[in-house]
């Protein structure tokens, strides 16, 4: 099948980014069409309580967080296809192709929110324990581990950006990585390194996430990387900080990738280097990955749509289409 109609923008993506361009450009009169994902949501929909987010001083659930974001971009007009955009077809300056299997989407704009996934470890009690102790985000749930004994994984600057803000909270923070070298900046190590309860634990490789009694994070089961001993570590927090992966495989070779994956914007702006293509959220933040600045990303996103839609000239083919359509209607 394929939809004649040339919307004014899609927006691929259905997370905080996605929605809140989705809510500013509904406003707008645009009548966005998002391709919001079969799993929509993004990473808050594995997420319990949300306590940083504005407006929410109680806190709230990540799903339910989602849910009203959603809510609030149907309630302007915004229409919905809950699945994923298989394939994509980018001009400069031209019209913009999506497909969702063989169902073809035009428009005038497109708005990139695809996110990035945080990287796993692969092993036993990772997503069992999500949301029980363990966790893929510091800054998002450091304040919940006040006075216990916490480990984070990894060895690049997340790992010690993690450690240095959840160790305010933390009575003493281990990290744990598979190499005696790390990869982060000897700057961001010199900062871990000078914090009082942070101690650093190698080389030792994760190998299991175990569980209490009562469901949530009791230990953790390292392996020594050179000699194979195991050793059990308790905590009652665990930090997965490996990394995250963008979501531009879709975009790849289409629109600027910088080497990490991430999309290429003109910041402050969120113009890709394509006219008519936009890219907003965690598809191209690798700095701070947070709720309220993927959303305030969206809001770019939808304004620069705006106002390319609003200083560009229809093309030859939307003026066809808009004579056809003149034609049938009348």
């Amino acid at each position: 099948m394929t939809d004649k109609r040339i919307e004014n923008v899609i927006i691929i993506g259905g997370a905080c980014a996605g929605y809140t361009a989705a809510v500013y450009a509904a406003r707008a009169d645009l009548e966005p069409l998002v391709i919001e994902g079969f799993q929509w949501g993004g990473q808050l929909q594995n997420t319990t309580d949300v306590e940083n987010y504005p407006g929410f001083p109680e806190g709230i659930m990540g799903p339910e967080l989602m849910q009203r974001f959603r809510a609030q971009a149907e309630r302007f007009g915004t229409r919905f296809i809950t699945d994923d955009a298989t394939r994509v077809e980018l001009t400069d300056g031209g019209i913009q192709t999506v497909w969702v299997g063989d169902d073809e989407y035009r428009a005038r704009s497109v708005i990139l929110a695809m996110g990035a996934q945080p990287k796993r470890l692969g092993i036993p009690g990772e997503v069992e324990i999500a949301g029980r102790g363990v966790s893929t985000c510091g800054i998002c749930d450091g304040a919940f581990f006040k006075d216990r004994d916490v480990v984070v994984i990894g060895g690049g600057d997340t790992a010690m950006e993690d450690s240095i803000f959840v160790a305010k909270y933390a009575s003493k923070l281990s990290v744990i990585h598979r190499r005696d070298e790390f990869r982060a900046s000897v700057v961001m190590q010199d900062r871990a390194r000078a914090v009082d309860n942070i101690e650093f634990k190698t080389p030792y490789v994760p190998e299991e996430f175990v569980a209490g009694d009562d469901g949530a994070l009791d230990h953790v089961r390292l392996r020594h990387a050179e000699t194979g001993e195991t050793e059990e570590v308790k905590a009652g927090g665990a930090f997965v900080a490996i990394g995250h992966i963008p979501g531009s495989d879709l975009v790849a070779g289409q629109v600027d990738l910088h080497d990490n994956g991430y999309v290429k914007v003109a910041e402050p702006s969120t113009r890709t280097n394509l006219a008519g293509v936009f890219a907003i959220g965690d598809l191209v933040d690798f700095t701070y990955r947070q709720a309220v600045t993927a959303a305030g990303s969206g809001t770019r996103g939808a304004l620069d749509a705006e106002w390319y839609l609003r200083d560009t000239p229809p093309s030859d083919e939307e003026k066809i289409e808009a004579a056809e359509e003149a034609r049938v209607a009348g």
